[in-house]
């Protein structure tokens, strides 16, 4: 293959397109019916795509590594698109912001300083004060910046709310000298099920895991605000420093939404950060109907924004808010290479200044596009129709007596457990009803090409299912309910 790049040339532009052509012929093809996945086993597929090598002495060509892709790869990748795949917190890609890919990867922008992304830069920046605006901040003080994912965006917010709260409230600065041991006991306050990047972030900001207090959830799987009040007076007996609360818009199993007001309230009282982790919940802004269900993100100090969840992008799309822009200051250090001060005051942005990433992505073109092309009116409506899915699927679990649902939803997530009918709750029947719900998940995946989610709730295994999908009907809802049933009692 001569051609190296798309360029102004006539011949490199007709290999483009008909790389791009046969590459979408290809993948439209795969889609050879409407289960999500073909079925081989791990096994199975480390034979499909065993090679001697992947570097061989002498190139193929494009048209034989096509023709092992088209053979070994398309066939076996999740179709995401389907109505069968509903296992996470990953769904399909809407078609305009595939578009947006292309476009991405083609020009190849790097995001850190605006002379690799001149234009791109700009579009972030415009994108990043719309966001501001929808989610309730005062555009002109906030600001935000794209990520790779919620548990970037997370990290983010917990480096900056510590950064802030260590120069505000002990007049230390630890971006010049580092912990010192007042940092030993900071603490940091989330739901017992809130996202494990919470641990993590902890972890890499050398707080440790035990900086990271678990605070009880209630019956709707929503942080008790009683509890957390009393283990923040008790680390304050112990002489421990609260810095931060963070409350979850839509847990990662049950979607469930914490009372962010009484957060807030909370956190104000103690002069502390308050972070929305609302990487699945953030979408219900979209909705007309519901959007009053994540209205309290404004009174949050910093916002988690995950696109590839609700909103429908492909992956990596995420974004973290501030409501006070200024706090980006931490992140910033100049370098004569990229980032030169001289540049910033000619009106040249450089957003690496508030960004944990260097070279980065123009994730905000799939956010700008696709807004624009659906509209309110357009978005509110796939929101709505995932929630109201899953409000109809809870409602015919609840009626049929061989399912146990665990919380009612308030997004477009249902966990449930098959518990059959008569059975006398004893260990050993609980135990075998574990297995059950495990082997109805893992034979829809391998024989029906259907990908359902499994979970823990209350020691027992549930399965689950994340309605991010506006495709998925109550009668595909009301056929798989009553599929599992029966390879449950096979």
């Amino acid at each position: 293959m001569e051609e190296l790049f798309l360029t102004c040339e006539k011949n490199t532009k007709k290999t483009y397109k008909k790389l791009i052509k046969q590459t979408a012929a290809a993948i439209a093809d795969a889609f050879v019916n409407e289960s999500a996945y073909s079925g081989p086993t791990p096994d199975e597929l480390k034979k499909i795509v065993a090679q001697d090598s992947i570097l061989p002495e002498h190139g193929l060509g494009w048209d034989k590594v096509f023709a092992l892709t088209k053979e070994k790869v398309l066939p076996n990748l999740l179709r995401t698109p389907s109505t069968e795949y509903m296992p996470h917190l990953h769904g399909p890609s809407l078609l305009e912001t595939i578009s947006s890919e292309l476009i991405i990867s083609t020009f190849n922008q790097s995001m850190d300083s605006w002379d690799q992304s001149p234009v791109a830069t700009e579009i972030e920046v415009e994108t990043i004060r719309h966001l501001c605006k929808l989610y309730g901040y005062d555009s002109a003080q906030a600001d935000g910046v794209f990520t790779s994912g919620g548990s970037q965006s997370n990290q983010t917010a917990i480096i900056l709310a510590r950064d802030w709260f260590c120069n505000k409230h002990l007049n230390y600065d630890v971006k010049k000298f580092g912990l010192d041991e007042k940092c030993s006991k900071l603490r940091m306050y989330t739901s017992e099920i809130s996202h494990f990047s919470m641990e993590k972030s902890a972890h890499i900001l050398g707080l440790g895991y035990k900086s990271v207090v678990k605070v009880p959830v209630d019956e709707r799987k929503k942080m008790d605000t009683t509890a957390l009040r009393s283990l923040i007076d008790a680390d304050l007996k112990a002489g421990n420093i609260p810095f931060l609360i963070v409350g979850t818009v839509g847990t990662t199993d049950f979607g469930s939404i914490d009372p962010l007001e009484e957060l807030n309230s909370i956190a104000r009282e103690h002069n502390m950060w308050l972070h929305a982790d609302a990487a699945y919940g953030s979408g219900v802004i979209m909705s007309e109907k519901y959007r009053d269900r994540v209205s309290a993100l404004k009174l949050c100090d910093s916002i988690t924004v995950d696109f590839h969840k609700m909103f429908l992008m492909p992956i990596s799309c995420s974004a973290v808010l501030l409501k006070d822009g200024s706090t980006f200051d931490a992140l910033t250090i100049h370098a004569d290479y990229l980032n030169r001060e001289e540049d910033e005051e000619d009106g040249y942005t450089n957003l690496v200044d508030k960004s944990l990433q260097t070279t980065r992505r123009f994730d905000a073109l799939k956010v700008w596009t696709s807004f624009q092309v659906r509209g309110r009116d357009g978005w509110s409506k796939l929101i709505e129709t995932s929630m109201e899915n899953a409000a109809y699927f809870y409602s015919q679990l609840k009626s049929d007596p061989a399912f146990k649902v665990v919380t009612e939803p308030e997004i477009s997530s249902v966990v449930f457990r098959y518990c059959g009918s008569g059975n006398n709750g004893s260990p050993e029947e609980l135990n075998k009803l574990d297995e059950i719900n495990k082997k109805v998940r893992r034979t829809l995946i391998h024989q029906y090409g259907t990908i359902i989610g499994q979970t823990v709730s209350d020691g027992r295994v549930c399965l689950k299912f994340t309605l991010l999908n506006p495709r998925i009907t109550h009668k595909k809802l009301d056929e798989l309910r009553e599929l599992i049933k029966k390879l449950a009692s096979c």
